[in-house]
């Protein structure tokens, strides 16, 4: 069986608001806060100099700045940060692409990762299966681009006979791929393809059962193992009261007109996931909590990830913990706004978790 060597620690990582996903009060755009090389460059310096391991950078089209292109700038303004660049797969041309990702790793003197998004590209729709089929042959492709080997692939998308691109990464292998998706197309990609399968927050046992159920996926069908990791938000503060009143007041200027139409944005507003993120709210209690500490009012205006973690410091904790002994070993945390929060949690939990940045090596079925 192929493995993942893991150690026993969580990479703790921070998200840069570069799709202009910032507020004081969800819902309601502030200027200051709306995506822009000063602002997002900020709040990885921040997450830089606090000490977490990795940042995500996502990528949209019709919100923020280009993902890529932020990436390649980032790099060399912070000192031992990995960056988390999310790609969309088919918007690039793929030998295009593998240069690029080699570029920015020789910028970022090896701290790049890769985050695989799989949703429709702008200006067009593909049903899930085919989709999914694309993700899978480029997946395939850029990892042996990156790897420095040549490409003889004829596929249902992917039609290229090549050589590697001159262009090689630091180490000359191809980055970690942290891959999520909750469909059944999705979850054999990853079995198959990913380095690290993401999840949305959940309740606790509903993490765990997908880390079960995509475990026994990979072993059995492709005789792989699978890191975890989970993205979630987060409110701490130093008591468990003034957690929740930071919670309440980040909605409490949120019409619901426009909570709905923000969720609609995404170009994954329909996938799996996300009902399952409206499920969770739809089954909260009437403040908003379906579990301890798990709070759900944030998907009233977000698409995807739609639950903080709220409360004091020991909560916080104890709930990282539990998801970690459920078998989460990456956390992709991220709070509003997004700044003042990676200063809160690098106060209150980053000191007193074990934490360090994960690097697996993908290895085949053979």
């Amino acid at each position: 069986m192929s493995s993942i060597t893991q150690p026993d620690v969580a990479e703790v990582s921070w998200f840069s608001a570069l799709c202009d996903d910032d507020y004081e009060f969800l819902g309601l755009p502030d200027p200051a806060l709306a995506s822009s090389w000063e602002h997002c460059q900020q709040i990885v310096q921040a997450a830089d100099r606090s000490g977490f391991d990795n940042v995500l950078l996502p990528s949209g089209y019709d919100l923020g700045i280009d993902a890529t292109a932020f990436a390649a700038a980032i790099a060399t303004h912070t000192e031992q940060i990995h960056l988390l660049l999310a790609v969309r797969m088919g918007e690039m041309w793929l030998p295009q692409l593998a240069r690029q990702i080699a570029t920015v790793d020789q910028f970022a003197g090896g701290r790049l990762n890769v985050n695989i998004i799989s949703s429709d590209i702008p200006g067009e729709a593909l049903e899930s299966t085919p989709r999914y089929q694309r993700t899978r042959e480029w997946m395939q492709v850029l990892r042996k681009l990156l790897n420095r080997e040549s490409i003889d692939f004829h596929g249902d998308f992917v039609d290229l006979r090549l050589d590697p691109p001159r262009a090689s990464t630091v180490d000359g292998t191809c980055p970690p791929f942290y891959f999520g998706g909750f469909s059944a197309a999705a979850k054999d990609v990853a079995a198959a393809e990913a380095d690290v399968f993401l999840t949305w927050p959940d309740t606790v046992a509903s993490v765990s059962a997908t880390v079960t159920e995509m475990t026994a996926l990979a072993r059995e069908r492709y005789d792989r193992d699978l890191l975890y990791g989970l993205r979630a938000h987060i409110i701490v503060r130093e008591t468990e009261a003034a957690a929740r009143a930071a919670a309440e007041r980040l909605v409490s200027k949120l019409d619901p007109e426009t909570g709905k139409a923000i969720r609609n944005k995404s170009l994954d507003a329909a996938s799996v996931g996300v009902l399952r993120q409206a499920d969770l709210r739809a089954s909260a209690s009437d403040d908003g909590f379906i579990e301890e500490a798990l709070w759900t009012g944030i998907g009233r205006a977000r698409s995807g990830a739609g639950a903080a973690i709220v409360g004091d410091p020991d909560q916080v904790l104890a709930k990282l913990r539990a998801y970690k002994e459920g078998g989460v070993q990456a956390f992709i945390l991220s709070g509003y706004t997004h700044e003042t929060e990676c200063d809160l949690v690098a106060e209150h939990v980053l000191p007193h978790l074990k934490h360090t940045a994960i690097k697996p090596r993908f290895t085949p079925d053979v």
